[in-house]
């Protein structure tokens, strides 16, 4: 199981920053995704199923920030601050990115440790233009 972390927005900043430099050699850098949609399945109580697709190059680490994005939003919408991290499934197919992935939203911090602060998350992705419910 791959563990996720949350990277800081400054550390992520710096790292857009060196990012979209071209190097001296004409190589040049990915596009930017595309972003098509979220659909947001409430699952039982506190459990929410987000379906998210992209467009893209090698998307798989996007996807599952794209999916953390929403349920960050979700989990705001519905006046609650946290989320944790069940599971997420990616698949591409056709050159489009999948994402299928599971969290649980909490008003106080849950136990686990794949755990998000809802605030501090939605704040990065709407500072990164990634898409929200």
């Amino acid at each position: 199981m791959r563990r996720r972390f949350f990277i800081p927005p400054l550390v992520l900043a710096l790292a857009a920053g060196v990012s979209g430099c071209e190097k001296q050699t004409g190589e040049v850098t990915r596009d930017m995704p595309v972003y098509q949609g979220i659909d947001t399945r409430l699952l039982d109580g506190d459990l929410v199923n987000f379906h998210v697709a992209m467009v893209g190059d090698d998307l798989a680490d996007d996807v599952d920030q794209y999916a953390q994005c929403a349920a960050a939003q979700y989990a705001l919408i519905r006046g609650y601050g946290f989320a944790r991290h069940v599971r997420t499934n990616v698949v591409e197919q056709g050159g489009v990115w999948r994402g299928d992935a599971v969290y649980t939203i909490s008003p106080a911090l849950p136990r686990g440790l794949k755990t998000i602060d809802a605030e501090v998350v939605a704040a990065h992705c709407a500072e990164n233009g990634i898409p929200m419910v």
